[in-house]
């Protein structure tokens, strides 16, 4: 039996992160949301009639006034509550606390006060709530000035800004992917929770690095450095340093790409060089006839590098749950790479008359037990 699942804040940065990752659950069917259903009561009705579990992820983070988080917060929690009373449905509803329900600010105070709302719900009816009290997050696609310190400054560096320090304190992060999957065991029930009620159940979700904000930095410019400056991919080893150098992939510049290589010539012919990397990896070759197009697959982890170095071809990315399509044109004649950012589908076409090589790496080899490759067309 699948799940139907649905997801409020579906467009936020946790939320795309859940469902593009649900999407490639086959027991689980995800049930759409919009924004506007929060002003419509109709679509609003239907929405939680659909659903089996709700993860509510909507809220307000930062605005010039608190008083408006505190309000919007509270508000949202009580709508999706009288929705559910309304239609006489009892979801389970996974809530999306912060560890700062514990700090003296309307934001936090918001989450702690919607999170005993949801609890006195599920007690006196037969729903089910569980909280999720979530530290500082960090991944792709967050919302620099807003999400997180880290979103900041990888969009600063990347976009050659200089990031100022504030306070240089000490953080505890955790990356989107491993947050992601502590939702996906509450909802499929596979992780054990804390009862704090009839029916209303309670996770602390601990940060899995505590490191200074001043180290974040240097990592950071490092990789523009060394990944921007002079294409060497640093070690992946470190869980953490391979989730950050991930996430700042994300805020490199479309036009970055094509990277022409330096072409050494001599007598005796040509010598590029490929790459230069400080981990380990795998490297592959393909030839591709004239109209044949190759990939249309994209990965959730997994750094990997295109470098065309004979014919023409055309590279397409396009990040999941976008139309947006970016078009990267190479020619063999001027060796050139483009590395593919992790959730992004994407493929490589020989446009030419000849054949196609192109030269890849990738920093894992292949294991079809664990391919981290999933099929979507550009």
């Amino acid at each position: 039996m699948k799940f139907r699942v649905g997801i409020t804040g579906q467009a936020g940065f946790v939320g795309y992160h859940l469902y593009s990752t649900l999407a490639l659950k086959e027991q689980i069917e995800l049930v759409p949301f919009k924004r506007s259903f929060f002003s419509d009561d109709k679509a609003l009705a239907t929405f939680v009639k659909s659903c089996d579990v709700i993860v509510h992820l909507a809220a307000m983070n930062r605005h010039e006034d608190a008083n408006v988080i505190y309000e919007t917060n509270i508000a949202l929690v009580n709508t999706l509550i009288s929705a559910c009373d309304k239609e006489k449905v009892n979801p389970h509803i996974i809530f999306s606390s912060s560890s700062q329900e514990v700090n003296d600010n309307l934001y936090g105070k918001s989450k702690k006060e919607g999170k005993h709302l949801f609890m006195d719900w599920a007690n006196k009816g037969n729903g089910k709530v569980t909280s999720l009290t979530i530290p500082n997050v960090f991944g792709p696609f967050g919302k620099p000035n807003y999400n997180s310190v880290v979103a900041t400054f990888c969009h600063k560096i990347a976009h050659d800004e200089e990031p100022a320090i504030i306070n240089d304190s000490e953080v505890g992060l955790i990356y989107i992917n491993d947050l992601v999957s502590q939702f996906i065991k509450v909802i499929e029930d596979e992780i054990e929770t804390k009862n704090i009620g009839k029916n209303s159940y309670e996770l602390l979700i601990a940060p899995e690095t505590h490191i200074k904000v001043s180290k974040i930095l240097s990592l950071l410019k490092q990789y523009k450095s060394d990944y921007m400056g002079k294409g060497i991919f640093p070690s992946l080893e470190d869980s953490f340093e391979k989730a950050l150098f991930n996430t700042f992939r994300c805020y490199v510049p479309e036009d970055h790409y094509p990277v022409k290589y330096t072409k050494h010539t001599d007598a005796r012919g040509s010598f590029v060089e490929i790459a230069r990397t400080e981990t380990s990896g795998q490297f592959s070759f393909s030839t591709t006839v004239p109209g044949i197009t190759r990939g249309n697959h994209y990965h959730t982890r997994k750094a990997e590098r295109f470098a065309v170095i004979s014919g023409k071809a055309l590279i397409q990315l396009r990040k999941i749950g976008t139309d947006d399509v970016i078009d990267y044109y190479l020619d063999g004649t001027e060796p050139a790479y483009v590395d593919m950012p992790i959730w992004y589908t994407h493929n490589i076409k020989n446009i030419g008359d000849e054949e196609l090589i192109t030269l890849f790496w990738i920093n894992e080899p292949y294991n079809e037990k664990d391919a981290d490759t999933y099929f979507e067309n550009v």
